[in-house]
């Protein structure tokens, strides 16, 4: 994970075990969700997009799914120049094919560096 996602699941956590001292809980048991209520239980999935949305509206941004941003991560992977079976990693896909079934269109077409390679490979 990136730098700053550690960081702000850090403060996520935190912030949570405040809550949950104030309100004389306790910490979360070690299988409490990370994004789940005080309680720990796993969110409801309407509620985060809901929330999604909301937030989309309220700051004026383009109307775009929280769905959708998986597509964006993967396409912004992709357009980085990373491998198919380290996109498909990323994103929990069974197979590299599955990856490239989705995003295929995506990645380059362009083989110069293949023959590149190759030529080096046989030059003498």
């Amino acid at each position: 994970m990136p730098a700053v996602t550690v960081d702000a699941i850090r403060t996520h956590i935190v912030k949570m075990l405040e809550i949950r001292m104030a309100l004389g809980a306790g910490p979360l048991l070690g299988d409490a969700y990370l994004f789940g209520d005080v309680e720990g239980n796993p969110p409801n999935p309407y509620s985060i997009s809901d929330r999604w949305r909301d937030a989309v509206r309220y700051r004026k941004l383009p109307n775009v799914t929280f769905h959708a941003l998986r597509h964006s991560h993967a396409s912004a992977l992709i357009s980085a120049g990373m491998d198919v079976v380290s996109v498909s990693k990323r994103l929990g896909h069974a197979s590299p094919a599955l990856t490239l079934s989705v995003y295929g269109h995506l990645f380059r077409t362009d083989d110069s560096d293949a023959a590149a390679a190759i030529d080096a490979a046989l030059t003498i």
